[in-house]
């Protein structure tokens, strides 16, 4: 594996873990394990924070999908294995997300 390949990587992972993690696009995924509570504080202010629903397996995938460090081991994981198997298939999709993730660093320092 050369260098550009595992940094194609490492930025698809990063891309992909946000995604499933934190985007709204995303939110039906996290949607069946996660409850969104709001809480207003007596100071006035309004604290949001997810709650698992379920037992078993159910909670369990909404842990796994409320930890960003879970989410990136599998999703580095995934696409590691995709990137083996098909290699010439994943290119693009690596690419895409790559692309997003550098953009995605840019903006939070231009943030």
């Amino acid at each position: 594996m050369t260098w550009m390949t595992l940094l194609l990587l490492v930025l698809a992972t990063f891309r992909l873990t946000r995604l499933i993690v934190f985007d709204k696009i995303t939110s039906f995924i996290r949607r069946p394990f996660h409850e969104i509570v709001e809480e207003t504080l007596e100071d006035g202010s309004v604290t949001t924070y997810i709650k698992m629903k379920g037992t078993g397996l159910r909670r369990w995938i909404g842990e796994l999908l409320s930890c960003y460090w879970c989410t990136g081991m599998w999703c580095a994981i995934g696409l590691y294995v995709l990137y083996s198997i098909y290699p010439d298939i994943s290119f693009p999709f690596l690419f895409v997300l790559a692309i997003a993730g550098i953009a995605g660093i840019i903006e939070s320092f231009v943030e």
